[in-house]
Protein backbone atom coordinates (compact mmCIF):
# COMPACT_ATOMS: atom_id res chain seq x y z
CA UNK A 1 0.00 0.00 0.00
CA UNK A 2 1.61 3.29 -1.08
CA UNK A 3 2.75 5.66 1.60
CA UNK A 4 1.48 9.18 1.33
CA UNK A 5 3.81 11.92 2.50
CA UNK A 6 2.44 15.36 2.99
CA UNK A 7 4.81 18.34 2.91
CA UNK A 8 4.23 21.98 3.03
CA UNK A 9 5.10 24.48 0.34
CA UNK A 10 8.06 25.72 2.32
CA UNK A 11 9.43 22.19 2.70
CA UNK A 12 9.05 21.62 -1.06
CA UNK A 13 11.00 24.77 -1.77
CA UNK A 14 13.76 23.60 0.57
CA UNK A 15 13.96 20.20 -1.18
CA UNK A 16 14.13 21.83 -4.59
CA UNK A 17 16.81 24.19 -3.36
CA UNK A 18 18.83 21.26 -2.00
CA UNK A 19 18.50 19.45 -5.35
CA UNK A 20 19.71 22.51 -7.20
CA UNK A 21 22.60 22.87 -4.76
CA UNK A 22 23.57 19.22 -5.26
CA UNK A 23 23.41 19.66 -9.03
CA UNK A 24 25.55 22.79 -8.83
CA UNK A 25 28.00 20.92 -6.61
CA UNK A 26 28.24 18.07 -9.13
CA UNK A 27 28.80 20.55 -11.96
CA UNK A 28 31.49 22.28 -9.96
CA UNK A 29 33.15 18.94 -9.26
CA UNK A 30 33.11 18.06 -12.98
CA UNK A 31 34.58 21.46 -13.79
CA UNK A 32 37.31 20.93 -11.21
CA UNK A 33 38.04 17.45 -12.60
CA UNK A 34 38.32 18.93 -16.10
CA UNK A 35 40.61 21.67 -14.87
CA UNK A 36 42.69 19.07 -13.01
CA UNK A 37 43.01 16.97 -16.17
CA UNK A 38 44.07 20.06 -18.12
CA UNK A 39 46.62 21.09 -15.49
CA UNK A 40 47.94 17.53 -15.32
CA UNK A 41 48.32 17.43 -19.11
CA UNK A 42 50.09 20.80 -19.09
CA UNK A 43 52.37 19.63 -16.27
CA UNK A 44 53.23 16.42 -18.14
CA UNK A 45 53.90 18.43 -21.29
CA UNK A 46 56.13 20.86 -19.38
CA UNK A 47 58.04 17.94 -17.83
CA UNK A 48 58.54 16.42 -21.29
CA UNK A 49 59.87 19.71 -22.59
CA UNK A 50 62.18 20.05 -19.60
CA UNK A 51 63.56 16.55 -20.17
CA UNK A 52 64.01 17.36 -23.84
CA UNK A 53 65.94 20.55 -23.06
CA UNK A 54 68.15 18.76 -20.54
CA UNK A 55 68.85 15.99 -23.01
CA UNK A 56 69.64 18.52 -25.72
CA UNK A 57 72.12 20.26 -23.44
CA UNK A 58 73.73 17.34 -21.64
CA UNK A 59 72.60 14.10 -23.28
CA UNK A 60 74.19 11.98 -25.98
CA UNK A 61 73.66 13.32 -29.49
CA UNK A 62 73.68 9.90 -31.13
CA UNK A 63 70.39 8.49 -32.39
CA UNK A 64 71.60 4.90 -32.12
CA UNK A 65 69.37 2.62 -30.11
CA UNK A 66 72.16 0.45 -28.65
CA UNK A 67 73.48 0.63 -25.08
CA UNK A 68 77.16 0.95 -26.02
CA UNK A 69 77.23 4.76 -25.83
CA UNK A 70 80.52 5.94 -24.31
CA UNK A 71 80.32 8.11 -21.25
CA UNK A 72 81.45 11.70 -21.36
CA UNK A 73 84.25 11.34 -18.79
CA UNK A 74 85.15 7.65 -18.97
CA UNK A 75 85.96 7.37 -22.68
CA UNK A 76 89.58 6.43 -22.05
CA UNK A 77 88.61 3.73 -19.55
CA UNK A 78 85.92 2.34 -21.85
CA UNK A 79 88.24 2.22 -24.84
CA UNK A 80 91.17 0.92 -22.84
CA UNK A 81 89.29 -1.95 -21.22
CA UNK A 82 89.65 -4.18 -24.27
CA UNK A 83 92.79 -2.76 -25.88
CA UNK A 84 96.51 -2.55 -25.30
CA UNK A 85 98.95 0.35 -25.46
CA UNK A 86 100.71 1.16 -28.71
CA UNK A 87 103.86 -0.90 -28.32
CA UNK A 88 106.69 -1.33 -30.77
CA UNK A 89 105.76 -3.45 -33.75
CA UNK A 90 107.75 -6.68 -33.39
CA UNK A 91 105.86 -8.27 -36.22
CA UNK A 92 108.37 -10.53 -37.95
CA UNK A 93 111.80 -12.07 -37.69
CA UNK A 94 113.81 -12.97 -40.78
CA UNK A 95 115.64 -16.27 -40.21
CA UNK A 96 117.22 -18.15 -43.05
CA UNK A 97 114.45 -19.38 -45.32
CA UNK A 98 111.31 -18.44 -43.37
CA UNK A 99 109.60 -15.65 -41.43
CA UNK A 100 108.02 -16.02 -38.06
CA UNK A 101 104.34 -15.25 -37.79
CA UNK A 102 103.11 -11.83 -36.70
CA UNK A 103 102.40 -11.19 -33.07
CA UNK A 104 99.40 -8.98 -32.40
CA UNK A 105 96.89 -7.49 -34.81
CA UNK A 106 98.00 -3.87 -35.08
CA UNK A 107 97.77 -2.24 -38.49
CA UNK A 108 101.25 -1.99 -40.08
CA UNK A 109 102.74 1.38 -40.94
CA UNK A 110 102.39 2.66 -44.49
CA UNK A 111 105.07 0.98 -46.63
CA UNK A 112 105.32 4.11 -48.80
CA UNK A 113 106.66 6.20 -45.93
CA UNK A 114 110.43 6.79 -46.04
CA UNK A 115 112.43 4.52 -43.77
CA UNK A 116 115.52 5.40 -41.75
CA UNK A 117 117.27 2.23 -40.65
CA UNK A 118 118.89 2.26 -37.22
CA UNK A 119 121.02 -0.87 -36.79
CA UNK A 120 121.52 -2.18 -33.27
CA UNK A 121 124.40 -4.66 -33.00
CA UNK A 122 125.95 -6.68 -30.19
CA UNK A 123 129.35 -5.57 -28.91
CA UNK A 124 132.20 -7.67 -30.27
CA UNK A 125 132.87 -9.03 -26.79
CA UNK A 126 129.44 -10.63 -26.71
CA UNK A 127 129.54 -12.26 -30.16
CA UNK A 128 130.53 -15.74 -28.92
CA UNK A 129 128.61 -18.79 -27.83
CA UNK A 130 128.28 -19.18 -24.08
CA UNK A 131 128.21 -22.98 -24.46
CA UNK A 132 131.34 -23.80 -26.52
CA UNK A 133 132.96 -20.41 -27.11
CA UNK A 134 132.65 -20.36 -30.93
CA UNK A 135 132.16 -17.03 -32.72
CA UNK A 136 128.52 -16.25 -33.53
CA UNK A 137 127.35 -15.89 -37.15
CA UNK A 138 124.70 -13.37 -38.20
CA UNK A 139 121.51 -15.17 -39.29
CA UNK A 140 119.08 -12.27 -39.64
CA UNK A 141 117.58 -9.26 -37.94
CA UNK A 142 114.67 -8.65 -35.62
CA UNK A 143 112.65 -5.81 -37.16
CA UNK A 144 110.45 -3.37 -35.25
CA UNK A 145 109.13 -0.02 -36.48
CA UNK A 146 108.12 3.25 -34.85
CA UNK A 147 106.44 6.25 -36.39
CA UNK A 148 108.50 9.43 -36.14
CA UNK A 149 107.26 12.99 -36.73
CA UNK A 150 109.35 15.71 -38.32
CA UNK A 151 107.95 19.11 -37.23
CA UNK A 152 106.89 21.61 -39.87
CA UNK A 153 109.74 23.41 -41.51
CA UNK A 154 109.46 26.96 -42.81
CA UNK A 155 111.58 28.48 -45.52
CA UNK A 156 111.68 31.78 -47.37
CA UNK A 157 111.59 31.74 -51.16
CA UNK A 158 113.49 34.78 -52.37
CA UNK A 159 112.53 35.93 -55.86
CA UNK A 160 115.32 37.76 -57.64
CA UNK A 161 114.16 39.48 -60.81
CA UNK A 162 117.15 40.25 -62.93
CA UNK A 163 117.48 43.82 -64.21
CA UNK A 164 119.20 44.78 -67.45
CA UNK A 165 120.37 48.19 -68.58
CA UNK A 166 121.84 49.63 -71.73
CA UNK A 167 125.53 50.52 -71.19
CA UNK A 168 125.23 53.48 -73.58
CA UNK A 169 122.14 55.27 -72.19
CA UNK A 170 119.85 55.38 -69.21
CA UNK A 171 116.66 54.61 -71.15
CA UNK A 172 117.07 50.91 -71.87
CA UNK A 173 116.42 49.43 -68.42
CA UNK A 174 114.44 46.18 -68.36
CA UNK A 175 113.33 44.11 -65.37
CA UNK A 176 112.20 40.49 -65.54
CA UNK A 177 108.40 40.43 -64.92
CA UNK A 178 107.21 39.04 -61.60
CA UNK A 179 105.57 35.62 -61.78
CA UNK A 180 101.78 35.62 -61.77
CA UNK A 181 100.38 34.80 -58.32
CA UNK A 182 96.92 34.17 -56.97
CA UNK A 183 97.51 37.07 -54.54
CA UNK A 184 99.66 39.72 -56.25
CA UNK A 185 102.56 40.72 -53.98
CA UNK A 186 101.26 38.20 -51.44
CA UNK A 187 103.40 37.23 -48.47
CA UNK A 188 102.45 33.52 -48.54
CA UNK A 189 103.22 31.02 -51.29
CA UNK A 190 100.53 28.88 -52.90
CA UNK A 191 101.68 25.90 -50.85
CA UNK A 192 101.47 27.90 -47.62
CA UNK A 193 97.98 29.15 -48.53
CA UNK A 194 96.86 25.58 -49.21
CA UNK A 195 98.33 24.42 -45.90
CA UNK A 196 96.44 27.11 -43.97
CA UNK A 197 93.20 26.49 -45.90
CA UNK A 198 93.22 22.76 -45.19
CA UNK A 199 94.13 23.42 -41.56
CA UNK A 200 90.98 25.47 -41.05
CA UNK A 201 88.47 24.05 -43.51
CA UNK A 202 89.42 20.38 -43.35
CA UNK A 203 90.68 20.01 -39.78
CA UNK A 204 88.83 22.87 -38.05
CA UNK A 205 91.88 24.75 -36.72
CA UNK A 206 91.18 28.48 -36.25
CA UNK A 207 93.51 30.92 -37.96
CA UNK A 208 94.84 32.42 -34.73
CA UNK A 209 96.03 28.96 -33.66
CA UNK A 210 97.71 28.45 -37.00
CA UNK A 211 99.42 31.83 -36.58
CA UNK A 212 100.71 30.64 -33.21
CA UNK A 213 101.92 27.40 -34.77
CA UNK A 214 103.80 29.34 -37.46
CA UNK A 215 105.43 31.55 -34.81
CA UNK A 216 106.65 28.41 -33.08
CA UNK A 217 108.75 27.63 -36.16
CA UNK A 218 109.86 31.18 -36.90
CA UNK A 219 107.06 32.50 -39.11
CA UNK A 220 105.91 35.63 -37.29
CA UNK A 221 102.76 36.46 -39.29
CA UNK A 222 99.69 38.01 -37.70
CA UNK A 223 96.35 36.21 -37.78
CA UNK A 224 94.82 39.26 -39.52
CA UNK A 225 97.23 38.85 -42.43
CA UNK A 226 96.39 35.16 -42.67
CA UNK A 227 92.65 35.88 -42.51
CA UNK A 228 92.88 38.50 -45.26
CA UNK A 229 94.80 36.00 -47.42
CA UNK A 230 92.10 33.35 -46.94
CA UNK A 231 89.41 35.82 -47.96
CA UNK A 232 91.29 36.76 -51.13
CA UNK A 233 91.95 33.19 -52.26
CA UNK A 234 88.41 32.16 -51.34
CA UNK A 235 86.98 34.85 -53.60
CA UNK A 236 89.57 34.19 -56.32
CA UNK A 237 88.32 30.63 -56.85
CA UNK A 238 84.78 31.84 -57.61
CA UNK A 239 85.00 30.92 -61.35
CA UNK A 240 85.71 27.30 -60.42
CA UNK A 241 82.86 27.35 -57.90
CA UNK A 242 80.49 28.66 -60.59
CA UNK A 243 81.38 25.75 -62.90
CA UNK A 244 80.89 23.29 -60.04
CA UNK A 245 77.45 24.76 -59.35
CA UNK A 246 76.48 24.52 -63.02
CA UNK A 247 77.41 20.83 -63.01
CA UNK A 248 75.51 20.34 -59.74
CA UNK A 249 72.29 21.91 -61.04
CA UNK A 250 72.49 19.71 -64.15
CA UNK A 251 72.56 16.51 -62.07
CA UNK A 252 69.64 14.10 -61.89
CA UNK A 253 69.58 14.05 -58.08
CA UNK A 254 70.31 16.99 -55.76
CA UNK A 255 70.42 16.97 -51.95
CA UNK A 256 70.01 20.14 -49.90
CA UNK A 257 70.31 21.14 -46.25
CA UNK A 258 71.14 24.27 -44.27
CA UNK A 259 72.66 25.31 -40.94
CA UNK A 260 73.20 28.52 -39.02
CA UNK A 261 76.22 30.74 -39.70
CA UNK A 262 76.91 33.83 -37.62
CA UNK A 263 78.42 36.82 -39.45
CA UNK A 264 79.32 39.84 -37.32
CA UNK A 265 79.51 42.68 -39.83
CA UNK A 266 76.45 42.43 -42.06
CA UNK A 267 75.07 45.70 -43.34
CA UNK A 268 71.85 46.68 -41.56
CA UNK A 269 71.89 43.63 -39.26
CA UNK A 270 72.91 43.03 -35.67
CA UNK A 271 75.87 40.73 -34.99
CA UNK A 272 73.58 38.32 -33.13
CA UNK A 273 71.31 37.84 -36.16
CA UNK A 274 71.32 34.36 -37.65
CA UNK A 275 72.65 33.82 -41.13
CA UNK A 276 72.76 30.49 -42.94
CA UNK A 277 75.08 28.23 -44.87
CA UNK A 278 73.35 26.03 -47.46
CA UNK A 279 74.74 22.69 -48.56
CA UNK A 280 73.84 21.38 -52.01
CA UNK A 281 75.37 18.17 -53.25
CA UNK A 282 75.04 15.36 -55.73
CA UNK A 283 76.60 11.93 -56.17
CA UNK A 284 75.16 11.25 -59.62
CA UNK A 285 78.06 11.52 -62.07
CA UNK A 286 80.89 13.52 -60.51
CA UNK A 287 80.35 13.99 -56.75
CA UNK A 288 79.99 17.71 -56.02
CA UNK A 289 79.56 19.60 -52.73
CA UNK A 290 78.56 23.28 -52.94
CA UNK A 291 78.16 25.58 -49.94
CA UNK A 292 76.52 28.99 -50.15
CA UNK A 293 76.18 31.78 -47.59
CA UNK A 294 72.90 33.72 -47.36
CA UNK A 295 71.79 36.31 -44.78
CA UNK A 296 68.61 34.29 -44.11
CA UNK A 297 66.73 31.26 -45.31
CA UNK A 298 63.57 32.75 -46.77
CA UNK A 299 61.98 31.45 -49.94
CA UNK A 300 63.41 34.26 -52.10
CA UNK A 301 66.96 33.45 -50.95
CA UNK A 302 66.52 29.72 -51.41
CA UNK A 303 65.12 30.33 -54.89
CA UNK A 304 68.42 31.82 -56.06
CA UNK A 305 70.23 28.62 -55.17
CA UNK A 306 68.15 26.57 -57.60
CA UNK A 307 67.97 28.93 -60.55
CA UNK A 308 68.88 26.88 -63.62
CA UNK A 309 68.24 23.44 -62.10
CA UNK A 310 67.32 20.68 -64.50
CA UNK A 311 63.58 20.27 -65.03
CA UNK A 312 62.35 16.99 -63.56
CA UNK A 313 65.38 16.51 -61.32
CA UNK A 314 64.99 14.76 -57.97
CA UNK A 315 65.32 16.93 -54.85
CA UNK A 316 65.97 15.35 -51.43
CA UNK A 317 65.42 17.65 -48.42
CA UNK A 318 64.02 17.78 -44.93
CA UNK A 319 60.60 19.22 -44.11
CA UNK A 320 61.50 22.93 -44.36
CA UNK A 321 58.49 24.57 -46.04
CA UNK A 322 60.21 26.70 -48.78
CA UNK A 323 61.52 23.51 -50.38
CA UNK A 324 57.94 22.64 -51.32
CA UNK A 325 57.58 25.87 -53.28
CA UNK A 326 60.93 25.31 -55.00
CA UNK A 327 59.95 21.79 -56.06
CA UNK A 328 56.66 23.04 -57.46
CA UNK A 329 58.18 26.06 -59.21
CA UNK A 330 60.95 24.13 -60.94
CA UNK A 331 58.88 20.94 -61.47
CA UNK A 332 61.12 18.74 -59.34
CA UNK A 333 60.44 15.32 -57.86
CA UNK A 334 60.50 16.07 -54.15
CA UNK A 335 61.58 13.36 -51.70
CA UNK A 336 61.30 13.48 -47.92
CA UNK A 337 63.93 12.33 -45.44
CA UNK A 338 63.08 9.34 -43.25
CA UNK A 339 65.96 10.15 -40.88
CA UNK A 340 64.28 13.43 -39.97
CA UNK A 341 60.94 11.67 -39.46
CA UNK A 342 62.60 9.05 -37.27
CA UNK A 343 64.39 11.75 -35.27
CA UNK A 344 61.09 13.11 -33.94
CA UNK A 345 60.10 9.67 -32.64
CA UNK A 346 63.51 9.20 -31.05
CA UNK A 347 63.04 12.47 -29.17
CA UNK A 348 59.58 11.33 -28.09
CA UNK A 349 60.98 8.01 -26.85
CA UNK A 350 63.84 9.71 -25.02
CA UNK A 351 61.35 11.90 -23.13
CA UNK A 352 59.76 8.83 -21.57
CA UNK A 353 61.52 7.70 -18.37
CA UNK A 354 63.45 4.50 -18.91
CA UNK A 355 61.43 2.67 -16.29
CA UNK A 356 58.24 3.39 -18.24
CA UNK A 357 59.53 2.32 -21.64
CA UNK A 358 58.32 -0.87 -23.25
CA UNK A 359 58.10 -2.39 -26.75
CA UNK A 360 54.45 -1.29 -26.82
CA UNK A 361 55.38 2.38 -26.46
CA UNK A 362 54.02 4.23 -29.50
CA UNK A 363 57.29 5.98 -30.35
CA UNK A 364 59.17 2.69 -30.07
CA UNK A 365 56.74 0.98 -32.44
CA UNK A 366 57.30 3.65 -35.07
CA UNK A 367 61.09 3.48 -34.62
CA UNK A 368 61.07 -0.28 -35.16
CA UNK A 369 58.92 0.02 -38.29
CA UNK A 370 61.14 2.74 -39.76
CA UNK A 371 64.15 0.60 -38.88
CA UNK A 372 62.77 -2.11 -41.18
CA UNK A 373 62.87 0.35 -44.08
CA UNK A 374 66.53 1.15 -43.40
CA UNK A 375 67.34 -2.55 -43.02
CA UNK A 376 66.13 -3.06 -46.59
CA UNK A 377 68.40 -0.24 -47.79
CA UNK A 378 71.41 -1.68 -45.99
CA UNK A 379 70.77 -5.11 -47.44
CA UNK A 380 70.31 -3.86 -51.00
CA UNK A 381 73.03 -1.18 -51.01
CA UNK A 382 75.20 -3.13 -53.48
CA UNK A 383 72.33 -4.48 -55.56
CA UNK A 384 71.38 -3.42 -59.07
CA UNK A 385 68.77 -0.67 -59.28
CA UNK A 386 66.03 -2.93 -60.71
CA UNK A 387 66.53 -5.56 -58.04
CA UNK A 388 66.41 -2.96 -55.27
CA UNK A 389 63.26 -1.50 -56.81
CA UNK A 390 61.52 -4.91 -56.76
CA UNK A 391 62.45 -5.41 -53.09
CA UNK A 392 61.08 -1.99 -52.18
CA UNK A 393 57.81 -2.65 -53.98
CA UNK A 394 57.42 -6.12 -52.48
CA UNK A 395 58.43 -5.44 -48.88
CA UNK A 396 58.73 -1.69 -48.15
CA UNK A 397 55.28 -0.94 -49.51
CA UNK A 398 53.72 -3.26 -46.91
CA UNK A 399 55.77 -1.65 -44.13
CA UNK A 400 54.67 1.79 -45.29
CA UNK A 401 51.04 0.66 -45.20
CA UNK A 402 51.47 -0.45 -41.58
CA UNK A 403 53.13 2.85 -40.64
CA UNK A 404 50.38 4.86 -42.35
CA UNK A 405 47.58 2.88 -40.67
CA UNK A 406 49.20 3.25 -37.24
CA UNK A 407 49.65 6.99 -37.85
CA UNK A 408 45.98 7.49 -38.74
CA UNK A 409 44.77 5.42 -35.78
CA UNK A 410 46.93 7.13 -33.15
CA UNK A 411 46.88 10.77 -34.29
CA UNK A 412 43.49 11.72 -32.71
CA UNK A 413 44.53 10.47 -29.26
CA UNK A 414 47.74 12.43 -28.69
CA UNK A 415 48.38 16.00 -27.55
CA UNK A 416 49.50 17.96 -30.65
CA UNK A 417 52.23 19.88 -28.78
CA UNK A 418 53.70 16.83 -27.08
CA UNK A 419 56.84 15.20 -28.53
CA UNK A 420 54.87 12.25 -29.91
CA UNK A 421 52.24 14.66 -31.24
CA UNK A 422 54.89 16.66 -33.07
CA UNK A 423 56.33 13.44 -34.48
CA UNK A 424 52.97 12.34 -35.85
CA UNK A 425 52.23 15.82 -37.21
CA UNK A 426 55.55 15.87 -39.07
CA UNK A 427 55.03 12.34 -40.39
CA UNK A 428 51.51 13.13 -41.58
CA UNK A 429 52.58 16.38 -43.27
CA UNK A 430 55.56 14.78 -45.04
CA UNK A 431 53.91 11.46 -45.93
CA UNK A 432 53.56 11.87 -49.74
CA UNK A 433 57.26 12.83 -50.03
CA UNK A 434 58.37 10.12 -47.59
CA UNK A 435 56.57 7.31 -49.41
CA UNK A 436 57.69 8.41 -52.89
CA UNK A 437 61.19 6.93 -52.74
CA UNK A 438 59.93 3.37 -53.41
CA UNK A 439 58.90 4.41 -56.94
CA UNK A 440 62.52 4.28 -58.14
CA UNK A 441 65.31 1.99 -56.98
CA UNK A 442 67.87 4.76 -57.45
CA UNK A 443 66.17 7.31 -55.20
CA UNK A 444 67.54 7.73 -51.65
CA UNK A 445 65.59 7.09 -48.48
CA UNK A 446 67.18 9.90 -46.48
CA UNK A 447 69.20 13.10 -46.60
CA UNK A 448 71.94 11.61 -44.42
CA UNK A 449 74.66 12.02 -47.02
CA UNK A 450 74.03 15.78 -47.17
CA UNK A 451 74.06 16.07 -43.39
CA UNK A 452 77.40 14.26 -43.37
CA UNK A 453 78.82 16.71 -45.93
CA UNK A 454 77.85 19.70 -43.79
CA UNK A 455 79.15 18.15 -40.56
CA UNK A 456 82.80 19.33 -41.02
CA UNK A 457 81.50 22.91 -41.12
CA UNK A 458 79.47 22.37 -37.94
CA UNK A 459 82.46 20.83 -36.16
CA UNK A 460 84.79 23.63 -37.28
CA UNK A 461 82.25 26.26 -36.24
CA UNK A 462 82.74 25.23 -32.61
CA UNK A 463 86.35 26.38 -32.87
CA UNK A 464 86.24 29.55 -34.98
CA UNK A 465 82.65 30.47 -33.93
CA UNK A 466 81.79 33.08 -36.60
CA UNK A 467 82.82 34.95 -39.73
CA UNK A 468 83.80 38.59 -39.39
CA UNK A 469 82.54 39.93 -42.73
CA UNK A 470 80.26 38.91 -45.58
CA UNK A 471 83.31 38.53 -47.85
CA UNK A 472 84.84 36.16 -45.32
CA UNK A 473 81.61 34.14 -45.16
CA UNK A 474 81.50 33.79 -48.96
CA UNK A 475 85.19 32.86 -49.07
CA UNK A 476 84.69 30.22 -46.38
CA UNK A 477 81.74 28.74 -48.28
CA UNK A 478 83.85 28.54 -51.46
CA UNK A 479 86.82 26.84 -49.78
CA UNK A 480 84.54 24.41 -47.95
CA UNK A 481 83.04 23.52 -51.35
CA UNK A 482 86.47 22.73 -52.75
CA UNK A 483 87.65 20.77 -49.71
CA UNK A 484 84.51 18.62 -49.42
CA UNK A 485 84.38 17.97 -53.18
CA UNK A 486 88.00 16.80 -53.05
CA UNK A 487 87.20 14.49 -50.18
CA UNK A 488 84.24 13.08 -52.13
CA UNK A 489 86.66 12.26 -54.97
CA UNK A 490 89.27 10.94 -52.49
CA UNK A 491 91.70 13.66 -53.53
CA UNK A 492 94.04 15.21 -50.96
CA UNK A 493 92.65 18.76 -50.52
CA UNK A 494 96.11 20.19 -49.80
CA UNK A 495 97.55 18.73 -52.99
CA UNK A 496 94.64 19.99 -55.08
CA UNK A 497 94.57 23.47 -53.56
CA UNK A 498 98.29 23.89 -54.16
CA UNK A 499 97.81 22.84 -57.78
CA UNK A 500 94.75 25.11 -58.17
CA UNK A 501 96.37 28.20 -56.63
CA UNK A 502 99.38 27.82 -58.91
CA UNK A 503 97.37 27.53 -62.13
CA UNK A 504 94.33 29.69 -61.43
CA UNK A 505 96.05 33.03 -62.23
CA UNK A 506 96.95 31.68 -65.69
CA UNK A 507 93.35 30.79 -66.63
CA UNK A 508 91.35 33.24 -68.76
CA UNK A 509 88.72 31.26 -70.67
CA UNK A 510 85.88 28.98 -69.60
CA UNK A 511 87.72 25.93 -70.96
CA UNK A 512 90.81 26.83 -68.95
CA UNK A 513 88.76 27.20 -65.77
CA UNK A 514 86.94 23.95 -66.56
CA UNK A 515 90.30 22.15 -66.71
CA UNK A 516 90.90 23.20 -63.08
CA UNK A 517 87.88 21.35 -61.62
CA UNK A 518 88.83 18.85 -58.90
CA UNK A 519 87.98 15.74 -60.90
CA UNK A 520 90.19 16.96 -63.78
CA UNK A 521 93.39 17.21 -61.76
CA UNK A 522 96.07 14.87 -63.18
CA UNK A 523 96.72 11.88 -60.97
CA UNK A 524 100.51 12.22 -61.29
CA UNK A 525 100.65 15.64 -59.60
CA UNK A 526 103.03 15.30 -56.62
Amino acid sequence: MPIEVTITADELKELLAEREAARALREEQEALRGALRLVTAERDLAEERLRAYRRELFGAKSEARGSDQLGLFNEAEALGANSTAALEDTSKTTIGTHKRKRRGHRKPLDPNLPREVVRHDLPEAERFCTNDGHALVEIGVEISEQLDVIPEQLRVIQHQRVKYACPCCDLGIKVTPAPVRIIPRGLLTESALAWIATGKYQFGMPLYRQAGLLRRFGGDISSNTIAASMVRVGLAIQPVINLMRDALLDAELVYCDETTFQVLKEKGRKPQTKSYLWSQMTDSGNPIRCFTYTPGRGAHLADKLFTGIRKGAVLMTDGYEPYNGLAERYQLVHLGCWVHARRYFIKAEDNVPKAARSPDLLATRFIKLIGKLFAVEARSAQWAVDRRQRLRQRYCRRVLDVIYKLMIEQSPGVVPNSPIGKALTYLRGQWPKLARYIENGNWPISNNICENSIRPFCVGRRSWLFADTVAGANASANIYSIVETCRAHRIDPYRYLTWLFQRLPLANTVDEYDALLPWRMPVDIP
